[in-house]
């Protein structure tokens, strides 16, 4: 009896504690603890971060930078960052900039840069963080990183590292650098002067730009057109002469190209390619009359006196400008001065030099004075055929009225010198 008491005891208790542990409410897992706290905040961060935003919003534009930074502090805390993060963390950054507390934008850019490593303005921002706390290797590597890879169309970029480069002293970096600029912007004036400066620090030769962009770009007149005048002014000019005449072969009626020829091969003394160049040139434009008189100068140099009075006398014709006339004075001086023998003044020299002043007076008379001085001394050393050689002239010359040149050295002279004119 007393058994059976005891098992029914017994099997009372086990349903109770069956009972009673149904009644219990299990225990909360640590997930759903989590997501209970994810929704509370997500509450919290519905009503708060609008009103926050926008205080943020007012106090930066009143430019109340303490307080903006105040409003980006509890924004972040309370994950208010996650919809729009670069916003956050640039004005945040920002702020801190105009508080003077660059390690502080530095702090706040690198966090926003681990939610968006690739963001531009972010790590462009954070270049003048590094900057302005002197960070230049930090600054350097954050140039590079936008420059080469997040944003390599930016020329802005590009010209700021090629400056750190300059001043880092490092050349060769910067005419990487510039010549990926120069691939963007062609025509970048200031960007190839910087280069061929930069090429000039390294001890290479900076004409090797020039010379490489021609080469990479044969069809390029404007190129050749650059590359001739750096070797002109680096005193090689048959080089220069050489790529011209590519340029020339290239557009046979570039004016400039040939002009630019005929200059080459004067500076480098070869003086009857200098004047074919530029007879090339006046067949281009047969009334453009200083190139006739250019010609006339060449072959004066070249002490061809019969072409350059033809060229001369073909100035005159075309204008009647004082210039022209001089240039064909010029011609009769120099000749005159060539032919002379020392201490002898021949009647053919006196006959030459008389027509020389005479179109230097004219010349004169248009406004032109640049053979003042030729003028000048032609009559105070008198040379001049003057009424003196007049008188003493046999009857024949007296008779016809005038006098020529006849000599070996003067057969080109075909003008004759009237009695009117010498007297």
């Amino acid at each position: 009896m007393i058994q059976k008491m005891f098992f029914q005891k017994l099997l009372l208790l086990g349903v109770a504690a069956v009972f009673m542990t149904m009644c219990v409410p299990p225990e909360q897992s640590d997930a759903d603890a989590d997501a209970a706290e994810f929704a509370r905040l997500d509450s919290i961060r519905e009503v708060r971060c609008p009103r926050i935003f926008s205080s943020a919003a007012e106090f930066y534009k009143n430019r109340d930078w303490e307080a903006t930074v105040r409003a980006y502090d509890e924004l972040t805390d309370l994950g208010c960052d996650r919809e729009e993060p670069q916003e956050v963390y640039l004005y945040y950054a920002i702020a801190y900039e105009f508080m003077g507390k660059f390690d502080s934008s530095e702090f706040v850019l690198l966090k926003g840069l681990s939610f968006l490593p690739d963001d531009v303005k972010l790590r462009t921002r954070l270049v003048y963080s590094y900057e302005k706390q002197g960070k230049t290797s930090l600054q350097m590597d954050e140039l590079e990183r936008l420059a080469y890879d997040l944003s390599p169309e930016d020329p802005k970029i590009k010209i700021d590292l090629a400056e750190l480069y300059r001043e880092q002293e490092r050349y060769d970096d910067e005419i990487s650098i510039l010549e990926e600029l120069l691939k963007l912007q062609p025509d970048n004036d200031g960007a190839q002067s910087d280069l061929a400066y930069a090429y000039e620090l390294s001890g290479r030769d900076p004409l090797d730009i020039y010379k490489n962009k021609f080469e990479k770009n044969p069809d390029n007149i404007s190129y050749g057109l650059d590359y001739a005048d750096k070797l002109v002014f680096a005193d090689r000019p048959d080089d220069a002469a050489d790529v011209l005449k590519q340029v020339v072969d290239i557009d046979p009626s570039s004016k400039v190209a040939l002009r630019r020829l005929g200059n080459a091969y004067d500076k480098a003394d070869k003086l009857f390619a200098a004047a074919k160049a530029y007879e090339r040139l006046f067949r281009l434009d047969s009334r453009d009359f200083r190139v006739a008189v250019k010609i006339s100068e060449v072959y004066v140099a070249n002490q061809d006196y019969s072409s350059a009075y033809n060229w001369a006398d073909k100035a005159v014709n075309i204008s009647q400008e004082g210039e022209a006339m001089g240039a064909k004075a010029n011609v009769y001086y120099q000749s005159f001065n060539f032919c002379r023998k020392s201490g002898i003044i021949s009647t053919d020299d006196r006959v030459v030099a008389t027509l020389a002043y005479q179109l230097f007076e004219d010349a004169e008379l248009k406004g032109y004075g640049k053979y003042s001085t030729a003028k000048k001394w032609l009559k105070d050393n008198e040379v001049l055929y003057g009424p003196g050689e007049w008188f003493m002239a046999d009857d024949v010359i007296k008779e016809r009225g005038y006098v020529k040149a006849e000599g070996e050295c003067y057969k080109w002279v075909s003008e004759r010198l009237d009695q009117e004119k010498g007297r």
